[in-house]
């Protein structure tokens, strides 16, 4: 029995031994390494979606959440000689006794009233005209109304510098053969805001119609067949079909067309400058001007902060008053 139970226990240490020596083998035949438990494995399924999103979790840190939270401690700094210092709350102190701050605020909800309006209404009687039957050749249409919106932005700016020059201007030389005399566009405080408005109106009315004509294409055409049937003109249909269905696009632009103009720099910087006597002074060109002409950082990044809330206010009130359904 012993010599039986021996032998089997030497046949069982043989076997765990080749198996041992077969699986060495194995592992430097296909390079495998020989200890598993203590080495992890970090490219799994689990872990792979993660890798993959990694370069751009990484470029979203760096170039968005770390500009973002050092312009925010910059905000409660100043400069003293070559380097910051902390200062507390004294550039948002600042920024509310600042006279030249409530001009600016005042110009950019001006254009935000004035403008954005006039901007929507246009681009709703552009859509549904170019929704229309009735029309021809709708695609040249609309990427002619669209093409102001990607044009380069310097190129129009010089154009209608040269359009509305007082003295040589297209505009004004087509007001004079029916006996109206020379507009100061871009010299006149007035004149300079309208200037401004309309060559905001020029860009951007066109990017507002592509969505508007999104929403409509949308509308069921059963609506209009129904409002037929019961006698419903076209203006009636427009009123109570249209528009009403259109409600969420009009939040949509509206919400867009708010923050745009809160945020206004390229027009005004390329085209006034802010000028005459800072009548076309915007919120973001008073920032880029104590940023990066007087290198006033500091102040730069408080208005910037205090232009996020005012965007974030005003976008939390317009949806409220939209209705919380939408």
């Amino acid at each position: 029995m012993n010599l039986k139970a021996n032998s089997s226990k030497g046949g069982r240490a043989v076997n765990q031994q080749d198996a041992q020596a077969n699986e060495t083998k194995d592992e430097v035949e296909y390079g495998r390494q020989p200890d598993p438990k203590t080495k992890r494995k970090w490219i799994t399924p689990k872990t792979v979606p993660y890798l993959f999103i990694l370069p751009a979790i990484t470029f979203f840190l760096i170039f968005t959440v770390y500009p973002v939270i050092s312009s925010l401690l910059l905000s409660f700094q100043k400069k003293v000689g070559s380097s910051y210092e902390f200062a507390g709350l004294e550039n948002y102190i600042r920024l509310f006794q600042d006279e030249l701050f409530y001009k600016a605020l005042g110009n950019t909800f001006l254009i935000l009233i004035v403008q954005v309006p006039i901007q929507l209404f246009l681009a709703v009687v552009i859509a549904v005209a170019l929704n229309s039957k009735m029309v021809k050749a709708k695609a040249f249409f609309r990427v002619a109304f669209f093409m102001p919106a990607i044009t380069a932005l310097v190129a129009a700016s010089i154009i209608f510098m040269i359009m509305l020059d007082q003295n040589y201007g297209l505009i004004n030389y087509l007001l004079s053969l029916v006996g109206i005399d020379a507009i100061p566009w871009l010299s006149d405080p007035f004149w300079a805001k309208v200037s401004l408005m309309a060559v905001i109106t020029w860009r951007w009315t066109g990017y507002n119609m592509v969505i508007f004509l999104a929403g409509l294409q949308n509308i069921p055409l059963s609506l209009y067949e129904a409002a037929e049937m019961d006698g419903a003109s076209k203006i009636r249909q427009f009123f109570h079909i249209t528009i009403p269905q259109l409600k969420p696009i009009f939040l949509f632009t509206f919400v867009l067309s708010t923050i745009g103009t809160l945020q206004l720099f390229d027009e005004p910087y390329t085209l006034t400058s802010g000028g005459p006597n800072n009548a076309t002074l915007t919120i973001t060109l008073y920032l880029y001007q104590n940023g990066f002409r007087y290198f006033d950082f500091g102040y730069a990044s408080a208005i910037a902060y205090v232009l996020v809330l005012i965007i974030g206010v005003l976008s939390w009130i317009q949806m409220k008053m939209a209705g919380e359904d939408e």
